[in-house]
Protein backbone atom coordinates (compact mmCIF):
# COMPACT_ATOMS: atom_id res chain seq x y z
CA UNK A 1 0.00 0.00 0.00
CA UNK A 2 1.42 3.44 -0.85
CA UNK A 3 1.49 6.36 1.26
CA UNK A 4 -0.81 8.28 -0.20
CA UNK A 5 -3.20 5.37 -0.27
CA UNK A 6 -3.04 4.98 4.03
CA UNK A 7 -3.39 8.70 4.12
CA UNK A 8 -6.40 8.49 2.21
CA UNK A 9 -8.09 5.10 3.79
CA UNK A 10 -7.21 7.27 7.43
CA UNK A 11 -9.19 10.35 5.92
CA UNK A 12 -11.88 7.97 4.85
CA UNK A 13 -11.83 6.57 8.24
CA UNK A 14 -12.26 9.74 10.09
CA UNK A 15 -14.91 10.73 7.84
CA UNK A 16 -16.93 7.57 8.60
CA UNK A 17 -16.06 7.62 12.46
CA UNK A 18 -17.74 11.21 12.40
CA UNK A 19 -20.95 9.69 10.76
CA UNK A 20 -21.27 6.73 13.43
CA UNK A 21 -20.18 9.09 15.92
CA UNK A 22 -22.96 11.62 15.33
CA UNK A 23 -25.63 8.81 14.57
CA UNK A 24 -24.34 7.34 18.16
CA UNK A 25 -24.51 10.71 20.14
CA UNK A 26 -22.86 8.75 23.15
CA UNK A 27 -22.77 9.65 26.70
CA UNK A 28 -19.32 11.11 27.91
CA UNK A 29 -18.58 11.27 31.60
CA UNK A 30 -16.37 13.46 32.88
CA UNK A 31 -14.33 14.21 36.26
CA UNK A 32 -12.08 16.78 34.85
CA UNK A 33 -11.05 20.02 35.04
CA UNK A 34 -12.77 22.74 36.39
CA UNK A 35 -11.46 25.50 34.71
CA UNK A 36 -12.48 25.00 31.24
CA UNK A 37 -15.55 22.74 32.22
CA UNK A 38 -17.69 24.05 30.12
CA UNK A 39 -15.85 24.40 27.45
CA UNK A 40 -15.52 20.55 27.33
CA UNK A 41 -18.89 20.07 27.40
CA UNK A 42 -19.68 21.98 24.98
CA UNK A 43 -17.37 20.40 22.52
CA UNK A 44 -18.36 17.41 23.41
CA UNK A 45 -21.65 18.24 22.42
CA UNK A 46 -20.68 19.51 19.06
CA UNK A 47 -18.87 16.80 17.67
CA UNK A 48 -21.73 14.52 18.39
CA UNK A 49 -21.73 13.22 22.36
CA UNK A 50 -23.25 14.07 24.91
CA UNK A 51 -21.63 15.33 27.88
CA UNK A 52 -22.17 14.97 31.62
CA UNK A 53 -20.09 16.26 34.29
CA UNK A 54 -20.11 14.44 37.25
CA UNK A 55 -17.65 14.36 40.23
CA UNK A 56 -19.48 13.28 43.93
CA UNK A 57 -18.46 10.32 44.87
CA UNK A 58 -22.22 9.77 45.36
CA UNK A 59 -22.76 8.62 41.91
CA UNK A 60 -20.34 8.15 39.47
CA UNK A 61 -20.69 4.85 39.99
CA UNK A 62 -24.14 5.25 39.07
CA UNK A 63 -23.09 7.73 36.15
CA UNK A 64 -20.22 5.64 34.06
CA UNK A 65 -23.06 2.98 33.60
CA UNK A 66 -24.61 4.72 31.37
CA UNK A 67 -21.78 6.04 29.85
CA UNK A 68 -19.91 5.21 26.40
CA UNK A 69 -16.63 6.49 27.89
CA UNK A 70 -15.29 8.13 30.86
CA UNK A 71 -12.75 11.39 30.18
CA UNK A 72 -9.89 11.61 33.92
CA UNK A 73 -8.83 15.13 33.50
CA UNK A 74 -6.56 16.21 36.84
CA UNK A 75 -6.24 19.39 35.84
CA UNK A 76 -7.57 20.97 38.91
CA UNK A 77 -6.52 18.12 40.97
CA UNK A 78 -7.87 17.25 44.68
CA UNK A 79 -7.18 14.06 46.59
CA UNK A 80 -11.09 13.59 46.83
CA UNK A 81 -11.39 14.10 43.16
CA UNK A 82 -8.99 10.86 42.48
CA UNK A 83 -11.20 8.76 45.12
CA UNK A 84 -13.81 9.99 42.21
CA UNK A 85 -11.70 9.07 39.50
CA UNK A 86 -11.12 5.12 41.01
CA UNK A 87 -14.76 4.60 41.74
CA UNK A 88 -15.52 5.96 38.35
CA UNK A 89 -13.01 3.69 36.95
CA UNK A 90 -12.98 0.69 38.35
CA UNK A 91 -16.69 0.26 37.67
CA UNK A 92 -16.36 1.67 33.86
CA UNK A 93 -13.57 -1.58 33.66
CA UNK A 94 -16.38 -3.77 35.25
CA UNK A 95 -18.52 -2.75 32.53
CA UNK A 96 -15.66 -2.30 29.94
CA UNK A 97 -16.28 1.35 29.32
CA UNK A 98 -13.02 3.19 27.81
CA UNK A 99 -11.19 5.53 30.38
CA UNK A 100 -9.59 8.39 28.72
CA UNK A 101 -6.81 10.09 30.85
CA UNK A 102 -5.66 13.83 30.71
CA UNK A 103 -2.57 14.28 33.21
CA UNK A 104 -2.77 17.52 32.80
CA UNK A 105 0.21 18.70 34.50
CA UNK A 106 2.20 15.11 35.59
CA UNK A 107 5.87 16.32 35.93
CA UNK A 108 4.70 20.16 37.33
CA UNK A 109 4.17 18.55 40.86
CA UNK A 110 4.10 15.60 43.26
CA UNK A 111 0.47 15.31 43.60
CA UNK A 112 -0.43 15.19 39.87
CA UNK A 113 2.60 13.17 38.54
CA UNK A 114 1.61 9.95 41.42
CA UNK A 115 -2.07 10.48 41.03
CA UNK A 116 -1.64 9.85 37.05
CA UNK A 117 0.62 6.73 37.95
CA UNK A 118 -1.46 5.39 40.60
CA UNK A 119 -4.45 5.70 38.23
CA UNK A 120 -2.46 4.11 35.20
CA UNK A 121 -1.55 1.50 38.00
CA UNK A 122 -4.94 0.51 39.91
CA UNK A 123 -7.52 0.77 36.27
CA UNK A 124 -6.96 -0.61 32.71
CA UNK A 125 -6.87 2.64 30.95
CA UNK A 126 -7.45 2.61 27.45
CA UNK A 127 -6.05 6.15 26.17
CA UNK A 128 -3.54 8.69 27.68
CA UNK A 129 -3.34 11.79 26.26
CA UNK A 130 -0.55 14.18 27.10
CA UNK A 131 2.04 16.52 25.62
CA UNK A 132 5.53 16.05 25.63
CA UNK A 133 6.22 17.04 29.05
CA UNK A 134 3.51 15.23 30.49
CA UNK A 135 3.88 12.35 29.14
CA UNK A 136 7.94 12.29 29.35
CA UNK A 137 7.24 12.65 33.11
CA UNK A 138 5.40 9.37 33.69
CA UNK A 139 8.04 7.67 31.26
CA UNK A 140 11.11 8.90 32.98
CA UNK A 141 12.36 9.70 29.56
CA UNK A 142 12.75 13.63 30.65
CA UNK A 143 10.72 16.24 29.38
CA UNK A 144 9.75 20.06 31.62
CA UNK A 145 6.36 20.52 32.66
CA UNK A 146 5.85 24.45 34.40
CA UNK A 147 2.19 24.72 35.70
CA UNK A 148 0.67 22.96 33.12
CA UNK A 149 2.48 23.25 29.82
CA UNK A 150 5.52 21.72 28.10
CA UNK A 151 8.24 23.30 28.40
CA UNK A 152 10.38 20.74 27.06
CA UNK A 153 9.66 17.90 25.04
CA UNK A 154 11.22 13.74 25.90
CA UNK A 155 12.49 13.66 22.71
CA UNK A 156 11.80 11.77 20.03
CA UNK A 157 7.82 11.92 19.94
CA UNK A 158 7.61 8.59 18.28
CA UNK A 159 9.90 6.55 20.69
CA UNK A 160 8.25 8.93 23.89
CA UNK A 161 4.65 7.79 22.73
CA UNK A 162 5.74 4.43 21.97
CA UNK A 163 7.21 3.79 25.04
CA UNK A 164 4.50 5.30 26.86
CA UNK A 165 2.23 2.66 24.96
CA UNK A 166 4.01 -0.27 25.96
CA UNK A 167 5.01 0.57 29.41
CA UNK A 168 1.27 1.12 30.47
CA UNK A 169 -0.65 -0.75 28.11
CA UNK A 170 -2.66 2.01 26.79
CA UNK A 171 -3.05 3.83 23.45
CA UNK A 172 -0.72 7.01 23.91
CA UNK A 173 -1.50 10.22 22.33
CA UNK A 174 1.26 13.07 22.30
CA UNK A 175 -0.47 16.28 21.05
CA UNK A 176 2.15 18.75 19.35
CA UNK A 177 2.75 20.53 16.10
CA UNK A 178 2.02 16.89 15.05
CA UNK A 179 0.14 14.64 17.08
CA UNK A 180 1.56 10.96 17.24
CA UNK A 181 -0.81 8.28 18.42
CA UNK A 182 0.46 4.66 19.48
CA UNK A 183 -0.38 1.48 20.43
CA UNK A 184 2.87 0.22 21.24
CA UNK A 185 3.63 -1.09 17.53
CA UNK A 186 1.71 1.43 14.79
CA UNK A 187 1.85 4.85 15.43
CA UNK A 188 -0.13 7.62 13.58
CA UNK A 189 0.66 11.00 12.90
CA UNK A 190 -2.28 13.68 12.59
CA UNK A 191 -0.54 17.39 10.75
CA UNK A 192 -3.84 19.08 10.62
CA UNK A 193 -4.41 21.69 13.64
CA UNK A 194 -3.21 26.09 14.17
CA UNK A 195 -0.86 27.59 16.62
CA UNK A 196 -3.94 29.32 17.45
CA UNK A 197 -4.86 26.40 19.23
CA UNK A 198 -2.04 27.80 21.82
CA UNK A 199 -3.54 30.77 22.11
CA UNK A 200 -6.86 30.11 24.64
CA UNK A 201 -6.92 27.29 28.04
CA UNK A 202 -8.49 24.55 27.44
CA UNK A 203 -7.75 23.08 23.86
CA UNK A 204 -5.59 20.47 24.67
CA UNK A 205 -8.55 19.48 27.34
CA UNK A 206 -11.03 19.80 24.40
CA UNK A 207 -9.29 17.64 22.57
CA UNK A 208 -9.39 14.88 24.96
CA UNK A 209 -13.38 15.24 25.20
CA UNK A 210 -13.14 14.75 21.23
CA UNK A 211 -10.77 11.50 21.44
CA UNK A 212 -13.05 10.34 24.28
CA UNK A 213 -16.29 10.43 21.69
CA UNK A 214 -14.61 9.11 19.22
CA UNK A 215 -13.36 6.10 21.31
CA UNK A 216 -17.32 5.52 22.69
CA UNK A 217 -17.63 4.57 18.88
CA UNK A 218 -14.64 2.72 17.83
CA UNK A 219 -12.51 0.38 19.92
CA UNK A 220 -9.96 0.46 17.58
CA UNK A 221 -8.18 3.31 20.05
CA UNK A 222 -5.34 4.05 17.49
CA UNK A 223 -7.93 4.49 14.48
CA UNK A 224 -10.38 6.46 17.23
CA UNK A 225 -7.87 8.96 18.33
CA UNK A 226 -6.32 9.65 14.65
CA UNK A 227 -10.07 10.23 13.95
CA UNK A 228 -10.37 12.66 16.74
CA UNK A 229 -7.88 14.32 16.42
CA UNK A 230 -7.73 14.70 12.58
CA UNK A 231 -11.32 16.19 12.98
CA UNK A 232 -10.62 18.30 15.94
CA UNK A 233 -7.00 19.73 14.16
CA UNK A 234 -9.35 20.35 10.66
CA UNK A 235 -11.38 22.38 12.48
CA UNK A 236 -9.27 24.92 14.25
CA UNK A 237 -8.05 25.14 10.67
CA UNK A 238 -10.74 26.29 9.57
CA UNK A 239 -11.49 28.60 12.78
CA UNK A 240 -7.98 30.43 12.54
CA UNK A 241 -8.86 31.57 8.79
CA UNK A 242 -11.97 33.01 10.85
CA UNK A 243 -10.78 34.83 13.58
CA UNK A 244 -9.03 37.56 14.72
CA UNK A 245 -7.17 36.86 17.87
CA UNK A 246 -8.25 34.12 20.67
CA UNK A 247 -11.43 35.33 21.65
CA UNK A 248 -13.01 34.70 18.22
CA UNK A 249 -11.01 31.77 17.48
CA UNK A 250 -12.45 30.67 20.89
CA UNK A 251 -15.56 30.70 19.37
CA UNK A 252 -14.60 29.69 15.49
CA UNK A 253 -13.66 26.55 16.77
CA UNK A 254 -16.88 25.45 18.49
CA UNK A 255 -18.18 26.29 15.33
CA UNK A 256 -16.24 24.80 12.91
CA UNK A 257 -16.57 21.63 14.79
CA UNK A 258 -20.53 21.64 15.04
CA UNK A 259 -20.36 22.08 11.34
CA UNK A 260 -17.55 19.76 10.24
CA UNK A 261 -18.77 17.18 7.71
CA UNK A 262 -17.33 13.87 6.48
CA UNK A 263 -16.78 15.60 3.17
CA UNK A 264 -14.54 18.58 4.54
CA UNK A 265 -12.66 15.67 6.57
CA UNK A 266 -12.43 13.59 3.44
CA UNK A 267 -11.15 16.56 1.51
CA UNK A 268 -8.62 18.54 3.96
CA UNK A 269 -7.78 16.06 6.51
CA UNK A 270 -4.48 14.92 7.02
CA UNK A 271 -3.37 12.31 9.19
CA UNK A 272 -0.85 9.22 7.98
CA UNK A 273 0.87 5.80 9.03
CA UNK A 274 4.33 6.84 10.67
CA UNK A 275 4.66 3.26 11.87
CA UNK A 276 3.18 -0.26 11.04
CA UNK A 277 5.31 -2.15 13.28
Amino acid sequence: MSTDNRHEDLAKLAAELLVRLRSKRPLIHHITNMVVMNDTANMTLHIGGQPVMSHAKEEVIEMVGAAGALVLNIGTLTPDLVESMLLAGHRANELGIPIILDPVGAGATKLRTESSLRILRELHVAIVRGNSGEIGALTGLGGLVKGVDSVSDAGDPITAVKAMAKMFGVTAIITGARDHISDGKRVTGVDSKHLMLKTCTGTGCMSTSVVAAFAAVERDYVHAATAALTCYGLAAEYAAKKSAGPGSFKVALFDSVYNLTPEKVLRDGRALYLNLE
